[in-house]
């Protein structure tokens, strides 16, 4: 996901697993330059600088020792800016060539401390590669021989680096970002289910706007737009249409939208891929999606259902046995997946959407409040 929670806190996608090893590729380089012809001994400082360590040792093709300390310096969000004590040192170093791989210098403190510690161990040459250098912050007058990529002073967590524990092993770095806003509802159900009434009720009492991908299909459809035509071919077949075409008809709508306390989206997402666009889109406008609520019938009372409206509907698809069938395989086949996508994220809600509408919305009503 683009933004995560650890612990109390919020975090946005920032810099990628690509762009991570492209530093340390850079970085490797210039230290096979400096030491090929000796074999150097690496030292990485933990717990955070494991990862970047194991795969700077991956990439190093010449002969190298490794090994690692243990140094205390970060409480929470913030740096104590003391260091307790230096634990695992436990080698030979005289004479010896000795690169610390770092995974983040910013004030210089955990780098005053370990040029102070390593002063006197009558060592051939002392070199200092970091990951990741805070330029704004560092106040020490320290040399610094290898920088992968400098950043600004945000806190920062993935690859080794964590917050109060939470978030070494992720394979991004994330930046610490305000909480997203929860304003918008994903409601779904099979075919015949009864969103859209509910959508009407809802929107009307929280506030919200109402996106139906029906509606906008139907939109498309009957100003005979090039993406309406191309939605069209599918749908008189029974089949969901493709992610893209629905993706791009559904942002176009949302960029249009006036001010609101949020989007009850129906029918959409339909694929974990449309999710996971939609998660990025929402990402952009600084929001989340707050829940998937969906509203459970039994299948044969929704195709009763169904066969009945499409004798004044004028819905094709509505009319025929066998497509309306076919609409609920591929609603169980390929949307029921989005349940797990969502359940993973605590984020969804079943309710029985058996019973008058009053009584239907007043149990999705209760999922409201709690969100």
């Amino acid at each position: 996901m683009a933004i995560i929670k650890l612990h109390d806190k919020h975090f946005k996608k920032y810099i990628s697993k690509d762009q991570i090893s492209e530093a340390i590729t850079k970085i490797v380089k210039q230290v096979a330059k400096d030491c090929k012809n000796e074999t150097p001994i690496f030292i990485g400082i933990l717990n955070g600088s494991f990862m970047f360590v194991a795969d700077f040792v991956r990439k190093y093709k010449y002969n190298c020792e490794v090994s690692f300390v243990k140094l205390a310096s970060y409480q929470g969000t913030n740096s104590t800016g003391k260091i307790k004590q230096l634990i695992g040192m436990n080698e030979d170093l005289e004479g010896r060539t000795v690169v610390i791989l770092e995974d983040i210098i910013d004030t210089g403190n955990t780098l005053q401390e370990i040029y102070d510690i390593f002063r006197d161990k009558k060592l051939k040459q002392l070199k200092i590669a970091t990951l990741f250098f805070k330029p704004d912050v560092f106040k020490k007058e320290l040399p610094i021989d290898y920088i992968g990529l400098s950043i600004p002073d945000e806190f920062i967590v993935g690859y080794g680096l964590d917050y109060d524990g939470l978030g070494r092993n992720l394979a991004n770095i994330y930046q610490l970002t305000e909480s997203p806003k929860v304003k918008n509802i994903l409601l779904f159900g099979p075919p015949g289910v009864g969103k859209g009434t509910q959508a009407d009720i809802l929107k009307e009492t929280y506030g919200l706007v109402h996106i139906s991908t029906g509606d906008v299909f139907r939109s498309h459809i009957k100003r005979e737009t090039k993406l309406g035509m191309l939605a069209k071919s599918y749908i008189d077949k029974g089949n969901l249409v493709p992610d893209d075409v629905t993706i791009k008809m559904l942002k176009q709508v949302v960029k249009k939208l006036p001010p609101s306390n949020g989007i009850i989206f129906d029918g959409f997402p339909r694929t974990k891929a449309q999710a996971i666009a939609l998660d990025a889109f929402l990402e952009e406008r600084g929001e989340t999606i707050g829940g998937m609520i969906t509203i459970e019938v039994p299948t044969r009372t929704l195709i009763a259902r169904l066969l009945e409206r499409g004798k004044t509907s004028g819905r094709s698809d509505d009319q025929d046995e066998n497509k309306i069938l076919n609409r609920f395989n591929e609603y169980y086949t390929k949307t029921a997946i989005l349940k797990d996508y969502y359940e993973i994220q605590n984020k969804y809600f079943g309710v029985n959407g058996v019973g008058e509408i009053n009584e239907i919305t007043k149990r999705i009503s209760d999922v409201f409040e709690k969100l």
